[in-house]
This record gives structure tokens, C-alpha cells and sequence, in this order.
């Protein structure tokens, strides 16, 4: 069943006290192009407990097709609210992602906020260490050594989707998120669009006058296309749906979007 942000929180919670661990997917415009395109990553996505809309694109095209998808969720905001929830319940989380020093600050920052949360590290892997077996085993190592309760993992998908495939088996009992820009922001490296700008869907606007050279390419060229492709798709779907022939205050029921 879809849920909100809360919902995320209050089920990594209840989780905690049974023992169980999981992955978050915050999918946005970008990884649902790369996950329509690339079975294996697909197939990777299907892992995670929790997948959430992280773009108001699919909010509204989940709308469009009658769908209910509740609000968006996004790996950024997630950071924070499950570092509280974390906090509330003395657990400890380990932060992997941004630059050098970046992952400490943001650990720092979170401090901050929320006084009972634990930071078990923070790492900051250099660039390409996914290719390299050795680096990869060593941080793989150096998480599961310190054993937190929670990873936030911000190396952009799918690296950092993968690193979490390698940890699930070694940390069990875990929950891990796939932040993408979430560690920085959290750092305050960067700042997060206004919330108007938020409410009607162009973030991707304020992170691409953050970062014109990392994404104009993707969003411009790729993103963009794929999302004016995915509303037209939703609306078309919506359109096929009301074709049978029902008397005009039949209600169908609501189809519900399958959520692991």
C-alpha cells in the first residue's frame, strides 16, 4: 500500500523493535527511465521493502492514471525524518556519500537536531572505489563492522543501490535509504528549493542552477522527454480505463499502486 512520509518512518520503527530490516527506493523521473530501460536494474529495485514516489512527475501521473499515491517522498526529506525516528529510538546510522568531510558534517548536523541520535561513521568512498573489488570489500567491511541501525547511502543510482544489495546480507536487522543528494543537503553543502517551487514539481529547475554542468544533460535531454512521455502514457491509460460503458454514478474502486 502507498505511503507517506510518516508511514515510511513509523514502519522503519516497528520494524526496529521486531528485529527486520529493509531498503527505501525513492524513485524519481531519472530512475524510472533507467529502471524501464535496464532489466538488471529493475531487477535490482524489486529488492527494496519500500519503493516511494521521489518526484512529483509520477505523483501526477499516478493521478492521471487513477492511481492513488498519497505525496511525494523524496530520499532528501527522508534523511531527515528517519534520523529522527533513529534518534527517538537511541539507534545509531552511518552516513556514505558527497566529498571528503562531507558525510562527517552532515553526521554533525544531524547531531544537532536531533540530540539521541548515535552516528556509528561516516565514510566518503573515492570516486570509481565500486570497480575496484579490494575498496569495495573494505567499506562493505568497515559498515558491517560498525553494525548501525540505519544507513543513508548517497552515491546517486544505482551505485548506491548496489552498495546496499552487498550490505542487506551482512547487516540484517538494518534499514537503508538511497539519498542520492540527501547526505550533502543534510550537510548544508547545498540548499533545498523553496517549498513553492517543491509543491509544483520544479525542484529539478533549482538542483539543475545548483549543478548546470552534472545535469543539464540528464535533465534536459533524458529527464525531461521521459516525463512529458510518462504523463501522456498516465493520461492515456486514464482515458482507456473510462471507455466500458457504465452508468454515470458507478463508482469503480481505487486501484492501488503494489508497494513492497
Amino acid at each position: 500500500m502507498p505511503m507517506t512520509e510518516a508511514e515510511v518512518a513509523d514502519h522503519v520503527a516497528t520494524a526496529w523493535q521486531h528485529g527486520e530490516g529493509g531498503s527505501i527506493l525513492t524513485v524519481n523521473v531519472d530512475i524510472l527511465r533507467s529502471l524501464s530501460r535496464n532489466s538488471e536494474l529493475a531487477a535490482l529495485a524489486e529488492d527494496a521493502e519500500i519503493v516511494v514516489a521521489d518526484g512529483m512527475p509520477l505523483v501526477w501521473a499516478a493521478s492521471l492514471a487513477g492511481y492513488t499515491v498519497p505525496e511525494r517522498v523524496t530520499g532528501a526529506s527522508l534523511v531527515s525524518t528517519l534520523a529522527e525516528t533513529a534518534a527517538g529510538a537511541s539507534r545509531t546510522v552511518y552516513l556514505v556519500g558527497g566529498e571528503p568531510g562531507v558525510p562527517e558534517a552532515a553526521g554533525r548536523a544531524l547531531l544537532a537536531r536531533f540530540p539521541g541520535l548515535r552516528i556509528a561513521g561516516a565514510d566518503s568512498p573515492p570516486f570509481g572505489f565500486e570497480n575496484d573489488p579490494q575498496q569495495l570489500a573494505a567499506l562493505v567491511d568497515r559498515i558491517a563492522a560498525a553494525r548501525p541501525d540505519l544507513v543513508l547511502v548517497g552515491l546517486g543510482f544505482p551505485k548506491q543501490e548496489r552498495l546496499i544489495a552487498r550490505l542487506r546480507p551482512r547487516l540484517p536487522a538494518a534499514w537503508m535509504l538511497g539519498c542520492g543528494a540527501g547526505i550533502p543537503f543534510a550537510a548544508g553543502q547545498f540548499r533545498r528549493a523553496p517549498a513553492f517551487l517543491q509543491r509544483i514539481g520544479a525542484e529539478w529547475l533549482h538542483r539543475l542552477l545548483l549543478e548546470p554542468r552534472r545535469l543539464a544533460r540528464r535533465y534536459l535531454l533524458h529527464d525531461l522527454p521521459f516525463a512529458v512521455l510518462l504523463l501522456t502514457t498516465a493520461l492515456a491509460v486514464r482515458v482507456g480505463r473510462s471507455r466500458p460503458l457504465l452508468p454515470p454514478d458507478d463508482a469503480l474502486p481505487a486501484r492501488q499502486p503494489a508497494s513492497r
